[in-house]
């Protein structure tokens, strides 16, 4: 049995995402940046496929996904408020982290596992910079839902997909807590 890491517990139990908008300069250096990359790689992995990478996007790389917006929203019938708040989620954000699934063929882990392991990449990575001191939220939208955008904005391949930016920054402003699920209303105990 592991040891109890009581401070572990606690910071779970009031960690807080922070609005990517709040997020501001510095950010974290490669330094800093890789205990936390090295984090979100020990995510939980079946099979030990790796069915993930990651790509770390800066200034004129998330300024280019921005650029890439306007023309994919307009294409997908996307409102200009949906494309204006698309365009900022990149214009706006000077590091982010990109998680990208990559399935992996495998007889015994279904893809759907291996895209629940993408999608803990994504907490791990939000939680360890977290835990690091750096404000940090995980965003999607419908651009990193778009493969058209995937492929010209990322160069993904076939098969593989956006599970998540993860922002990350200095907070300019803490969020306000908010409501958090009632622990009777989802949580239910069976014995037999």
């Amino acid at each position: 049995m592991p040891d109890p890491n009581p401070a572990a517990l606690d910071f779970l139990l009031t960690r807080r995402s922070r609005p990517a908008k709040t997020l501001g300069l510095p950010v974290p250096d490669r330094a800093a940046l890789e205990p936390i990359l090295q984090a979100g790689l020990r995510s939980p992995d079946h099979g030990k496929l790796e069915p993930w990478r990651l790509l770390v996007l800066e200034g004129a790389a998330l300024m280019r996904l921005a650029q890439l917006v306007p023309d994919r929203g307009l294409a997908l019938q996307k409102t200009p408020e949906e494309i204006a708040k698309q365009v900022k989620q990149y214009a706006d954000a000077m590091l982010a982290v990109a998680v990208i699934a990559c399935p992996a063929p495998s007889p015994k882990v279904p893809e759907r596992e291996q895209a629940l392991s993408a999608g803990a990449v994504c907490l791990q990575l939000l939680n360890a910079a977290l835990a690091a001191g750096w404000g940090a939220n995980w965003l999607s939208g419908w651009a990193s839902h778009d493969p058209v955008f995937a492929r010209d904005g990322l160069g993904l391949a076939d098969g593989e997909w956006i599970a998540g930016f993860i922002h990350m920054g200095t907070e300019t402003s803490a969020p306000p807590e908010r409501p958090r699920p009632d622990m009777d209303a989802k949580v239910s105990w069976i014995s037999a």
